[in-house]
């Protein structure tokens, strides 16, 4: 297809998450964030792989959460070295066979040939590839008139129905220890360009501190398909006890931390979360006290919500230029669940108002949150 650019990406295919326990993942997704269970798998693919797994669906986000059912499993393989967490990343492609050539020309680590299953006239075909993000693999997949989730899934629609609006995937947040390689692998083989950059720390307003964290990102994205993938590495002063050291020793080294999934209407969204007993990071009153001289000093002289509505739901805010967006993190799971093999990932919720950033001005708020919710763990 000549008028593919890069890798021919449409957008994802769906997040392929290994979980502890997949009832209470069911009941994570269907009862509180009102996904539909859309697939799951067959009892002759769970025999042929040893793995059990559910598809939750929400506009155009899927997670599919596989649980292990014996020790030879690809979901047990991934517990070996982890915690509970993304295993796998799919896109969705346009041209397979483009995407092969491409990825490989460029040394790509493909970890098997494409696979092909065809019935009634409909293809399903796929591959994956290795990555400098530990065990995490990163799938390719193109349909062709294929209309459920994979080969062995049978197809449901049971459960929820969106009424949050969770429209799609904003973007993925990744960290590791150190960020080079993986960056120059999001750019020499996967095509990507570098969409934004910031370095931040705890102590930047205070350099007396004898304690803080701290961290480098580079966000980069891939143009033909407005995928962006935000990666992290700890930064010094105190390197060994930044947020994102403290999470690759919680996970078992680097991996995607969290998914920020878009919504149209945040604060009617946080607001009905809250009701069903949906977990947030908590944020200090100052926080809002503050963000009115805050935003105006970077060029957002007025928004369309009331701050002190912002305060009571926990929705952060950043922006420049009379553009912003709002944000808010939900708790790990660890914390959530009081269970540290349940893994460092969280969910983030955005809407974005013009700015097309990744609240650089709010990740203070965000480290310090995470600190104060691990030490009343700890305490």
């Amino acid at each position: 297809m000549s008028h593919i650019k890069n890798l021919g990406i449409t957008g994802y295919d769906g997040l392929r998450f290994v979980t502890l326990d997949l009832v209470r993942s069911r009941t994570f997704y269907l009862d509180k964030l009102d996904f539909k269970l859309a697939a799951r798998s067959s009892a002759a693919l769970e025999a042929k792989t040893g793995d059990r797994s559910e598809v939750y669906e929400a506009g155009d986000v899927r997670v599919e959460v596989v649980q292990s059912l014996r020790p030879d499993s690809w979901a047990a393989y991934h517990r070996k070295f982890h915690s509970a967490g993304i295993g796998t990343v799919n896109f969705r492609v346009e041209d397979i066979e483009h995407a092969f050539r491409t990825l490989e020309a460029r040394g790509a680590s493909i970890i098997d040939e494409i696979l092909t299953s065809e019935a009634d006239g409909c293809t399903y075909r796929s591959f994956e590839i290795a990555s400098p993000l530990g065990n995490t693999t990163y799938g390719f997949v193109e349909k062709v008139g294929y209309a459920g989730y994979a080969p062995g899934f049978e197809t449901l629609s049971e459960g929820g129905s969106n009424r949050f609006d969770l429209t799609y995937i904003d973007h993925l947040t990744s960290n590791v220890r150190t960020l080079k390689p993986l960056v120059d692998w999001f750019r020499d083989v996967l095509g990507m360009e570098q969409f934004w950059d910031i370095q931040f720390h705890t102590s930047d307003l205070d350099p007396t501190r004898t304690s803080g964290s701290g961290l480098k990102s580079i966000v980069m994205w891939d143009p033909e398909s407005g995928i962006k993938f935000a990666n992290n590495e700890p930064l010094r002063p105190f390197f060994n006890a930044s947020q994102i050291q403290k999470y690759l020793e919680d996970f078992g080294g680097g991996g995607v931390q969290h998914a920020a999934l878009g919504v149209s209407d945040i604060i009617t969204c946080v607001e009905s979360l809250r009701e069903r007993g949906v977990e947030f990071l908590n944020t200090p009153q100052n926080y809002y006290d503050n963000s009115p001289a805050r935003l105006a000093a970077q060029g957002v002289d007025s928004i369309d919500e009331d701050y002190a509505v912002l305060a009571r739901t926990g929705i952060l805010i950043d922006g420049a230029d009379e553009k912003y967006l709002l944000q808010i993190f939900m708790k790990e799971a660890a914390l959530l669940y009081d269970q540290a093999a349940a893994g460092p990932f969280f969910i983030e919720i955005i809407q974005r108002k013009g700015d097309q950033g990744f609240g650089g001005g709010n990740f203070r708020a965000l480290f310090e949150a995470i600190e104060r919710d691990q030490q009343t763990k700890n305490a």
